[in-house]
């Protein structure tokens, strides 16, 4: 696989915006032309070589490329957004909207990553090593579904509106997930390892919900359906509810006894 190796030279205190950050878009394409690619800061269109030294050697195809950001760009957003395939690596924070509407690939964090990533992505892997902000994959305002296939892992805290609208696919967190964990859920499975806020699973329709630590405040339109040993691949004995009863949904939600 050929790599080409970002790092950030001094990012602005706004950020940018950088969906051509991409291997979908670093493919078939020299260094010099990478670092001729738009960013925006505000709304000035930049070039990407303005703001970080571009190293390596690119693919012609975006399956057999991975790019490397070593350094803080935690200010730099839409990393990945819409990528198809191939591989991102960030050593180091990751901004907004990160994999946003990502179909394929695999993009990996070694720290924390900000609110709206993962939105609507309909397929690939995203790994997070640190903590992620609010509406990890989850929909965008206004429309109905957000992720759809996928695989997402956060081996930190998550924000609130975890999976909101989630139609499938699988999100699993290490630790605490804020409130509205699961909102509007569809289908797929959430599971926290921490504790939840309030309002898990509000709005849910159909999906598995799975909280190993407690919930702050369970709803009274989830009805309990008794003791379950085991979900899901997780051994022990679990409270199984169903919901959201107010939506006539039939979700389960699953806490650990």
């Amino acid at each position: 696989m050929k790599e080409i190796r970002l790092k950030p030279k001094a990012i602005p205190g706004i950020g940018m915006e950088a969906e051509n950050i991409s291997p979908d878009m670093f493919a078939e394409k020299s260094l010099k032309e990478i670092r001729a690619l738009d960013v925006f800061v505000g709304n000035k269109k930049k070039k990407l070589g303005e703001y970080f030294t571009v190293g390596g050697e690119a693919s012609e195809k975006p399956e057999d490329l991975r790019i490397v950001i070593r350094g803080d760009a935690s200010k730099v957003k839409r990393i990945g957004e819409r990528m198809s395939a191939g591989e991102v690596i960030i050593e180091g924070d990751a901004g907004m909207h990160l994999g946003s509407r990502m179909s394929g690939g695999e993009i990996r964090v070694s720290g924390s990553v900000g609110s709206w990533a993962g939105m609507e992505m309909s397929g690939g892997r995203i790994t997070i090593e640190g903590d992620a902000g609010n509406f990890f994959g989850a929909a965008y305002r206004g429309r109905g579904c957000g992720m759809t296939e996928g695989e997402i892992e956060i081996k930190g805290n998550a924000g609130h509106n975890l999976g909101g609208n989630m139609g499938a696919g699988r999100i699993t967190v290490g630790g605490d997930s804020g409130e509205f964990a699961g909102v509007g859920m569809k289908g797929g499975v959430l599971i926290i390892s921490g504790n939840a806020g309030l309002r898990v699973g509000a709005g849910m329709i159909d999906g598995i919900i799975i909280v190993e630590g407690g919930i702050k405040e369970m709803l009274p339109s989830f009805k309990e359906r008794g003791r379950v040993d085991g979900v899901k691949g997780l051994s022990g004995a679990f409270i199984g509810y169903e919901g959201d009863l107010a939506e006539c949904g039939r979700g389960r939600l699953y806490v650990r006894d």
